[in-house]
């Protein structure tokens, strides 16, 4: 599973498993839902898990080994997004219809119960189908993402100026996901990013500004929260753990902090030295967290 050469941890995906249950070999498989089709991919057993993505993210977008080591103990249901990637129809530009995505999922694949985890603008989502769908979700984790309502630190500057290009290299990555003053932090990037592009169909990759501006308007949506549902993060039952990068200029942590006494079931944890996607960083550490968090459910 990993082996160490000049100093660099390389992980390389889960062996031992029927290549179909890995996330190289998953299928590609379609919700036929009222309007549109979800595209999605499962992998491993146990207690399910629905993954919610990140802005621009895809199914090929989640780091492999990631998902294959989640996979070890759990069902991991990867899916994109109404409009996004392999999926059709059109991304909604509120975060409630956004959310309905993940309910819909659900029943499609028979589940009555179900964890979901949500990357970035996917927080978002993952938040408010947490709060939508008490009935549903068992519990939340939330990663590299603001709570819902309005913001205390912005996103940088230098994150939203590579978020927009049509295409991203791995330098933009480096500034979107990681920490380029740690070299440990880019070392891990590199490593990363070879085992995504083992199955990245980049065509699939939103690159326009039209589609964008559907995910901004949701994205302001939970932020002006007009249906108030920062409060039912103070009212709900659903346990939620927030990780985040200690140098993440999309979603900074500090967004938490003003909530930390209201929010009786968050708990926190702040990777050092990490940016906004410290899942693919960290895949071990990361996960190790996830399974203590989630327990035997």
């Amino acid at each position: 599973m990993k082996t160490s050469t000049s100093n660099v941890l390389i992980l390389t995906t889960v062996t031992g498993k029927n290549g179909q249950d890995t996330a190289y070999g998953s299928e590609t498989q379609y919700a036929e839902l009222p309007g549109r089709k979800l595209a999605y991919r499962s992998i491993g057993n146990g207690s399910p898990i629905i993954l919610s993505n990140r802005f621009r993210g895809t199914l090929d977008t989640w780091d492999p080994f990631f998902l294959d080591t989640l996979a070890e103990n759990y069902r991991i249901i990867t899916f994109d997004y109404t409009g996004i990637g392999y999926s059709t129809g059109t991304l909604p530009t509120d975060v409630i219809s956004v959310a309905k995505d993940i309910k819909d999922l659900a029943s499609y694949l028979k589940l009555e119960k179900t964890a979901v985890l949500g990357w970035s603008w996917g927080g978002l989502i993952a938040q408010t189908a947490t709060l939508q769908y008490p009935e549903l979700i068992t519990h939340a984790v939330i990663i590299g993402a603001v709570p819902l309502g309005k913001r205390i630190v912005d996103i940088g500057p230098a994150f939203l100026q590579a978020a927009v290009k049509p295409l991203n290299d791995f330098d933009d990555e480096i500034v979107l996901f990681y920490e380029p003053k740690y070299q440990k932090s880019i070392d891990a990037a590199k490593i990363s990013y070879e085992r995504i592009r083992k199955r990245l169909d980049i065509s699939k990759i939103p690159s326009t500004m039209e589609v964008f501006q559907l995910y901004f308007q949701a994205g302001g949506a939970a932020e002006a929260d007009k249906e108030g549902l920062r409060d039912k993060l103070k009212e709900t039952a659903v346990p939620i753990l927030v990780i985040s990068g200690d140098n993440d200029i999309s979603a900074a942590v500090e967004n938490w902090f003003p909530l930390l006494r209201e929010l009786p079931t968050v708990q926190i944890i702040i990777l050092p030295f990490a940016g906004h996607g410290p899942q693919h960083q960290e895949p071990l550490l990361t996960t190790g967290y996830i399974r203590t968090f989630l327990g035997n459910t």
